[in-house]
């Protein structure tokens, strides 16, 4: 008999070096926004968020704690609005508001003003509406924090891609999240590796050099300074020569 389960990595990734600061790993049960109860919240931190984090408790948690916040609105979003200011619609902005929420629950979970942003994309061809509790950044730049999101989505694309898990060697918990926590583990050091000398290969190819040169002892620096990978050369050999030809 196969039975199939799931598990979710909770990410929160610093944008400035796409680099994971805080990794929860839960079954495919717990809902991705009970996560916000078990993050600590930093005074002056943007925490940008999709929708589904959406819970205007727990984001008011965060305000309290002087963090901001930008995630989207959801559709049933009640509010009125108290004040707007004008746009520059060339941008692909179309509002920017201050509102206050005017649901029968979150009206009392979120009692201070909200600013609500509108915006629609030309490239994608679609509307947004960003909610934050900052008031001093450009709307535009709003925007734009929420659009560098994508990162995570990078991120995770990158991790399934060259960091495959294709079997578990455990079904424990403890052994599930051992094997996930050494795959993030490779790919923080590689990111630091990659800063650290400011290099200017891709960290997939990073991580290909690294794994063919593992058991030379040759130097981090030199090996990743080979400028050809792909094919053969004297200087960059990972094989003995058993002919001379």
């Amino acid at each position: 008999m196969r039975t199939k389960a799931a598990i979710k990595l909770h990410t929160l990734l610093n944008l400035r070096g796409s680099i994971p600061e805080f990794i929860h790993i839960s079954d495919g049960k717990l809902h991705d926004v009970n996560v916000l109860d078990i993050l600590i919240p930093e005074s002056g931190c943007f925490y940008v968020m999709d929708r589904g984090y959406v819970d205007f408790a727990r984001l008011y948690g965060m305000h309290q704690a002087l963090s901001f916040f930008v995630t989207r609105a959801k559709r049933r979003f009640r509010f009125k609005r108290r004040y707007s200011r004008p746009v520059d619609k060339s941008t692909g902005l179309r509002c920017d508001q201050t509102v206050v929420l005017t649901g029968v629950d979150t009206a009392t979970t979120y009692p201070e003003p909200m600013r609500r942003i509108g915006y629609f994309d030309v490239e994608t061809q679609k509307r947004f509406v960003f909610l934050t509790n900052n008031f001093t950044l450009a709307a535009l730049t709003v925007a734009q924090l929420y659009k560098a999101r994508w990162r995570v989505e990078l991120f995770f694309k990158w991790i399934k891609q060259h960091l495959r898990i294709k079997a578990f060697y455990g079904t424990s918990p403890n052994a599930v999240k051992t094997q996930v926590w050494i795959a993030v583990a490779v790919y923080v050091l590689v990111a630091i590796l990659k800063k650290q000398f400011d290099l200017d290969q891709s960290l997939y190819t990073i991580l290909q050099i690294l794994s063919v040169t593992l058991f030379e002892k040759t130097p981090i620096l030199q090996a990743l300074s080979c400028n050809d990978y792909t094919n053969e050369t004297p200087g960059c050999r990972n094989q003995l020569l058993l002919f001379n030809l």
